[in-house]
């Protein structure tokens, strides 16, 4: 049966919502003004690259059987819709309008999938045995997340790599990476059957692409019964995404992880570890060899990094959330911290700059 999916953000968050559309379902997305009139009238476009095909495969949703919308965050009612993905930075939902968006889906009880690097607090609040309370300082507004049942929170971690084309619109978008979307099973069987069915559409994608072929597509969701697959995320932000923030500026992924390997492999390694205490499978998660490979093909600073170089007085701290549990395990990592405090000054600059304009 087609599903009404609601979608907090809509540049990430159309790589999946345009895969979705293949299954016959209505995906709305909550965005800027601006971006909701060209989604409106024009649809998306997510640009593809296909193995063994020289031209990335344009997916334009206004030719996909399922429907897409798009408006600001009060023209929408969380209980209209079956699930709810939640693909904005963690600092945005402390906005106005998009904070109470998320307080009434959170009272919603809707099963609700983050597609963020930063797990939200509930999500964490699934892992036994850690002091939420001392986590709270890795947010930037801890308080947002204080309605959510854990139950009908899960998390999908945002592997594949997708920017804006520089020359594009809002509504396009064009996949660097495209590996899969691994999600946790949520702990109620409302969202598992939603996630599951999604899963089984994605995978029996098969698409012509104007030639009269019929060909499978990349970027599958994969859902998973550990809570820690998505957590395999955290090792890569810390080894590679953070270390892409230099003092006075920034380097690509591909720099960050492969100018100084060692240092690179010590940190994965560690965090790799801190998983496997939090009670992940080593199976859960990905070896550094694999994700080494694959960073040498990150030719782009990491978001975090674009954004402070951009000014941003806020930005994702998944840095320092792991920083944090791993506190708790009376565990700490020499060039972690020292990433951590370095973060710390360039938010603090910002955050000055900004105030003295």
């Amino acid at each position: 049966m087609p599903y009404n999916i609601l979608i907090l953000g809509a540049a990430y968050g159309s790589l999946l919502g345009s895969k979705i559309l293949f299954g016959g379902h209505y995906v709305h997305h909550v965005c800027l003004p601006a971006e909701a009139d060209l989604i409106n009238s024009e649809g998306f476009r997510v640009r593809l690259p296909v193995r063994g095909r020289k031209e990335a495969v344009l997916l334009d949703t206004r030719k996909l059987p399922g429907k897409v919308a798009a408006s600001g965050p009060k023209e929408v009612s969380p209980r209209d819709f079956d699930l709810i993905g939640l693909a904005m930075q963690e600092p945005q939902y402390r906005s106005p309008g998009v904070r109470e968006l998320l307080d009434a889906v959170a009272k919603s009880r809707v099963p609700t999938m983050s597609i963020m690097n930063m797990p939200p607090l509930p999500y964490v609040k699934r892992i036994p045995g850690l002091d939420y309370e001392a986590l709270k300082p890795a947010y930037t507004d801890a308080s947002v997340w204080d309605n959510f049942d854990p139950a009908n929170l899960t998390l999908c971690s945002p592997d594949p790599q997708a920017i804006r084309p520089p020359d594009g619109q809002a509504n396009e978008l064009l996949v660097t990476l495209p590996t899969n979307f691994k999600v946790a099973k949520f702990d109620n069987e409302k969202g598992n059957t939603i996630i599951r069915q999604l899963e089984a559409e994605i995978d029996a994608i098969r698409f012509d692409p104007g030639d009269g072929t019929k060909i499978e597509l990349p970027v599958k969701l994969r859902v998973h019964d550990s809570l820690f697959v998505p957590l395999a995320k955290w090792a890569m932000l810390l080894a590679g995404n953070y270390r892409c923030v230099t003092e006075d500026g920034m380097r690509t992924a591909q720099e960050a992880v492969h100018s100084d390997i060692e240092t690179s492999r010590s940190v994965y390694n560690f965090v790799f570890d801190l998983c496997v205490k939090l009670g992940a499978s080593p199976s859960d998660l990905v070896p550094f060899e694999k994700y080494a490979a694959a960073a040498q093909s990150l030719t782009r600073p990491a978001s975090a990094a674009r954004a402070l170089q951009n000014g941003a007085p806020n930005i994702e701290r998944a840095d320092k959330l792991v920083q944090l549990i791993a506190k708790q395990k009376g565990l700490s990592h020499p060039a972690i911290d020292a990433q951590v405090a370095l973060v710390d000054r360039r938010i603090e600059a910002n955050r000055k700059k900004a105030a003295a304009a």
